[in-house]
């Protein structure tokens, strides 16, 4: 079964563990093993930043008329959640997780935070057994076959939110965890962003770099009403 994964990336790993070790949940690592350690959370961390580093690299040297912060917001939407949780369903990742019996009860083949974690976890796995080229193999097949030139699908909150407090003079954004609830496998965080040590917005998100965009989009309509 996980043969055909493989195929589907267009990868054969020569360290298979790493594969599976990819698919594997935190809900499944701590019921079956009580080890988070042993899920793919480590691997989700390397490949967000291997992801992030590739797709950069790509925006600088394909738009060299494009200032800092348009790049940005492109980088953000192309490795957003939305975007790799579609690719996860392009190669029937869901399918393939190992999941907790309480996380496969709510659905979680389907939610996209999970696939997109695992997608991050699979380019990390790519890159361990293969190389950066092993990555940038990946990358290029399935991320960066889309490049939001112009309309971007996902809007970048906290850039847009950093980019207009800054129109004035020694202003200081910093984001603090308030709050988080339900069991491991299905957590929602709430977040507070504020400006100059003043809440200026709250949000939640089933993972705190959602619960952060959606505190910043908050402070966006409270404090510049008129932005578009």
């Amino acid at each position: 079964m996980i043969k055909n994964l493989e195929m589907a990336i267009g990868y054969r790993f020569r360290n298979i563990q790493l594969l599976q070790n990819a698919l594997t949940h935190s809900s499944y690592a701590n019921e079956r093993w009580h080890n988070s350690l042993l899920s793919n959370e480590r691997l989700e961390f390397l490949g967000d930043s291997v992801l992030g580093m590739l797709v950069a690299e790509y925006l600088y040297k394909t738009f060299p008329d494009r200032p800092e912060g348009e790049l940005t917001r492109m980088r953000a939407d192309m490795v957003c959640e939305h975007t790799l949780a579609a690719v996860a369903n392009k190669i029937g990742l869901g399918e393939h997780l190992m999941l907790g019996h309480g996380e496969e009860r709510l659905g979680g083949r389907s939610r996209e935070s999970i696939l997109a974690d695992a997608t991050e976890s699979v380019i990390a796995a790519c890159f361990l057994d293969g190389g950066l080229e092993a990555a940038e193999q990946f990358v290029q097949k399935f991320i960066l076959v889309e490049v939001p030139v112009t309309r971007l699908n996902n809007m970048d909150y906290k850039t847009a939110l950093q980019e207009l407090v800054q129109q004035k003079k020694n202003q200081v954004l910093s984001y603090a965890l308030v709050g988080q609830s339900g069991p491991d496998h299905d957590k929602l965080f709430d977040v507070a962003v504020s400006l100059n040590g003043s809440v200026v917005g709250t949000g939640s998100g089933r993972s705190k770099k959602r619960a952060e965009q959606m505190a910043a989009k908050a402070a966006i309509e409270k404090l510049f009403p008129d932005h578009r």
